[in-house]
């Protein structure tokens, strides 16, 4: 896949699995942007990461733990993707 394909994708996914599709499109959401907390226009909280981590698990295969340095794959599309990217390397 693509990277700009990947990060696309990524985009779609966080804003209709975490149901933001009534305040933003995909389109808005810069790659390298934090997803989470009050600097982030995203707006994503602990159950959007939880939403998260379970796609990544069903469309990528990556599982994503609670702990803190898992969280931090977690903080913009560009550390997702490079978290896909290194996991999917290491299979």
């Amino acid at each position: 896949m693509e990277l700009e394909e990947l990060k696309t994708q990524l985009k779609q996914l966080i804003v209709v699995e975490c149901d933001k599709e009534d305040e933003m499109s995909w389109q808005d959401i810069e790659d390298d942007e934090p997803l989470f907390g009050n600097q982030s226009k995203v707006g994503l909280d602990s159950l959007d990461a939880l939403q998260l981590a379970l796609v990544l698990k069903e469309h990528f295969g990556i599982k994503v733990e609670g702990s803190k340095e898992s969280r931090k794959h977690l903080q913009s599309i560009n550390s997702i993707v490079e978290h896909i990217q290194t996991v999917g390397l290491a299979k």
